[in-house]
C-alpha cells in the first residue's frame, strides 16, 4: 500500500467532524395530507432550498432548521382561485389575511388585470386609486407581476388577462363592438399576455363595459390563449335570473375556442334562482362528460361584495364613472334608472333584486372620509335616514362618493353553499383583498371572506358539520386548481415540487371576521412555508418575501 501522507488522515478528520446537514429544514411528525385526495399518514418532510427533497421516516436525517408537526396537519400551501390582493400586495407585500390561512398563491385576472396598459389607462388607473397609492412603472401584466416579486411578497403571484382591460384599452367604455382592428389589438395583447405567462383569460360579463362583450368576441380572445393552453375564467354574464343560459354561453366558449374553463364563484343569487342549483351541476357534468373542462370555484359565504353599480342599468354606467355620475345628476335619466331599478330586471343583473330588499345590501367601502360614518349600514338605514327610496339613496351616494361603493349583497342558500362545497370540480377563491388588520386597511369595512373564507372551509364545514372530510378540503385547496391551471410544481407533497407548505391545528383552525368586525384573523394556522422558506412561524409573520411569479404553460421566458 502507498505510503499516504499526514495530511490525508486529517482531511478525513475533518470531514468526519464537520457533520454536513441532510436538510436545509425538516418538518417532522406531521399528519400529512399531501393534497392527492389520498388518506393522511404520518410523515416527514426534507426540504433543500425551495424544494421538497423528501418524504418519509427521517428520525435519522439532520437539518439546519426543525419544526416539530406534532399534532398538526402538513398540507400544500392553498391556492386562491379569485384574489384581488393586486393593490393591497403592493401596499403591504406580507399577504397577512391569507397568510395567516394557509395561502401560498394568490391568482388575479377577474376581468380586470394590473396590465397591459396603455397611457390613457394607466393615466386612469392613477386617478382611480383609492386609498392605497402607488407609482405604475409596468405597462404588461408580466411586468406587474415582476414588479411585485421584485418588491417583495410573501405569497407566489399569478394572473389571468382581463377581458375588460383588453376592452378598456380598445373601445373604451362604449357600447358596441370591437372594429377587426382593435380585436386584432386585442388579439395580440393576449398572445402577449399568454408569452409572458398569463394563465388564460378571464372576464366579469354583469359589468360595463364587460357586460358589452358579445361571445363571439370571447371566443375569439379565447381562441388565442386556447393556443398557449390557457383557461377562460368568468363571472358569468347572469347568476340569478338567466344563470342557465349564462352558463350555456361559457360552455359554448369552452367548446369553439377549444379552452378549459372556470366559472367564478358559482352561486344562485336570490330567492327565485336558488332551486337552479341541480341544472347547473347536471350541465357541467354533461359538458365535462362530452369531453370539455369546465371546473367552478366559490366562497364559504352566503353574501357576494360588490358596488352598486351592480344595483342600476349598465346602459347609464357606458362611458365610466365620470359619465355615469354625470348622468345620474340629469333628473330625466335619472327617473329612467329609478324606474328600470323598481322593476323587474331581464337584460341586466341587478343584485339589490336578488337580495330582496335594502335591508340586505351593507355598505361597506366609501371612498369620501363624509360618508364612512355610513360604513357598515344597510342601504335600508340610510335610505330612512335621508328620507328617500333606496335606489335613490343608492344613486346618491354614488355621486357624492366619487365611487361606485362597496357593498355587500345578501343573496345565496346556505344549503347550496353546503352542496356546492361537495361538488368533485369545486376548488376556492376569496374575491377579496388579502389585507391586514392595522393601518391604511382599517380606513374601509370589507366582507369577511377576506379574512376567513379558507380557515372557515376547514373549521365550519369540515370540523364542525363535515361537509366533506379533510383529505378532500385540501385536494380542492391545493392540487385541483394546480391542475386545472396546469401550472407545474405545486399543489402537491411530493419530492420534487416546491415546498410551499401550510401546517395548521385541525382542531383550532377556524374564521373569526364577521360582517359587523371583518378585520379579525383567522386562527390555527401555525407555520407557513413558500419556496422552502418560512413566512408564517408559530402564527407569527417571519418578515420573510419569498414569493414568486407563477406563469402559465405559454410563458416564452427562461427558466
Amino acid at each position: 500500500m502507498a505510503h499516504k501522507p499526514p495530511f490525508f488522515f486529517l482531511l478525513i478528520l475533518l470531514f468526519s467532524c464537520s457533520h454536513p446537514k441532510d436538510f436545509d429544514t425538516i418538518v417532522r411528525n406531521g399528519k400529512i395530507v399531501d393534497g392527492s385526495g389520498n388518506s393522511a399518514f404520518m410523515a416527514d418532510i426534507g426540504i433543500n432550498a425551495d424544494t421538497i427533497a423528501a418524504l418519509g421516516d427521517l428520525s435519522d436525517q439532520t437539518a439546519a432548521q426543525e419544526i416539530d408537526a406534532e399534532g398538526l396537519v402538513v398540507a400544500p400551501g392553498f391556492i386562491n382561485m379569485l384574489s384581488w390582493a393586486v393593490e393591497s400586495l403592493i401596499e403591504d407585500g406580507r399577504s397577512m389575511s391569507d397568510i395567516k390561512q394557509g395561502v401560498t398563491l394568490e391568482v388575479f385576472g377577474e376581468g380586470s388585470s394590473w396590465g397591459p396598459l396603455t397611457p390613457a389607462t394607466r393615466r386612469e388607473m392613477i386617478e382611480d386609486q383609492g386609498h392605497i397609492t402607488y407609482d405604475i412603472p409596468w405597462t404588461t401584466l408580466g411586468e406587474y407581476l415582476e414588479f411585485l416579486e421584485n418588491k417583495g411578497v410573501s405569497t407566489n403571484v399569478a394572473s389571468f388577462v382581463g377581458a375588460t382591460t383588453l376592452r378598456v384599452n380598445t373601445v373604451g367604455y362604449e357600447d358596441r363592438a370591437p372594429s377587426p382592428e382593435e380585436l386584432d389589438s386585442m388579439k395580440m395583447m393576449v398572445r402577449q399576455a399568454m408569452e409572458e405567462g398569463a394563465l388564460g383569460i378571464g372576464s366579469s360579463l354583469i359589468y360595463a363595459p364587460a357586460f358589452y362583450s358579445s361571445t363571439e368576441e370571447l371566443i375569439a380572445l379565447c381562441k388565442v390563449a386556447s393556443e398557449y393552453d390557457g383557461m377562460y375564467i368568468s363571472h358569468l354574464r347572469s347568476e340569478g335570473n338567466k344563470l342557465l343560459e349564462s352558463l350555456d354561453e361559457l360552455i359554448k366558449i369552452a367548446s369553439e375556442a377549444s379552452i378549459r374553463a372556470e366559472v367564478y364563484h358559482l352561486k344562485q343569487s336570490g330567492a327565485a334562482n336558488w332551486s337552479k342549483l341541480d341544472a347547473v351541476i347536471s350541465k357541467i357534468d354533461s359538458a365535462r362528460s362530452a369531453g370539455l373542462h369546465i371546473t367552478t370555484d366559490m366562497y364559504t359565504y352566503t353574501a357576494g361584495a360588490t358596488g352598486l353599480d351592480a344595483a342600476m342599468p349598465p346602459w347609464v354606467q357606458e362611458g365610466g364613472y365620470d359619465a355615469w355620475a354625470k348622468r345620474l345628476q340629469d333628473p330625466k335619466i335619472r327617473k329612467k334608472v329609478l324606474d328600470e331599478m323598481k322593476s323587474p330586471a331581464i337584460t341586466w343583473e341587478s343584485l339589490m333584486q336578488a337580495a330582496g330588499s335594502a335591508e340586505k345590501m351593507i355598505l361597506v367601502g366609501f371612498k369620501n372620509d363624509s360618508l364612512k360614518h355610513l360604513t357598515g349600514k344597510t342601504l335600508a338605514e340610510v335610505a330612512k335616514l335621508r328620507g328617500k327610496s333606496p335606489e335613490e339613496t343608492a344613486m346618491d351616494l354614488v355621486v357624492e362618493d366619487g365611487s361606485r361603493v362597496g357593498t355587500v349583497y345578501f343573496l345565496m342558500d346556505e344549503k347550496n353553499v353546503q352542496q356546492q362545497l361537495q361538488l368533485p370540480w369545486m376548488s376556492f377563491g376569496s374575491d377579496a383583498q388579502s389585507m391586514a388588520a392595522e393601518g391604511i386597511f382599517l380606513k374601509s369595512s370589507t366582507h369577511p371572506r377576506a379574512y376567513g373564507n379558507f380557515a372557515r372551509l376547514l373549521g365550519k364545514y369540515v370540523r364542525e358539520e363535515k361537509v366533506i372530510p379533510l383529505e378532500e378540503a385540501i385536494y380542492k385547496l391545493t392540487h385541483l386548481p394546480a391542475t386545472n391551471l396546469n401550472i407545474k410544481g405545486r399543489g402537491l407533497l411530493k419530492a420534487g415540487f416546491y415546498a410551499d407548505l401550510a401546517i395548521f391545528d385541525p382542531a383550532k383552525i377556524q374564521d373569526k371576521a364577521t360582517f359587523d368586525q371583518p378585520h379579525q384573523y383567522a386562527e390555527g394556522m401555525v407555520h407557513v412555508l413558500v419556496n422552502g422558506q418560512l413566512v408564517l412561524r408559530h402564527g407569527e409573520h417571519t418578515g420573510a418575501f419569498p414569493g414568486r411569479v407563477v406563469r402559465g404553460p405559454g410563458w416564452k421566458g427562461h427558466h
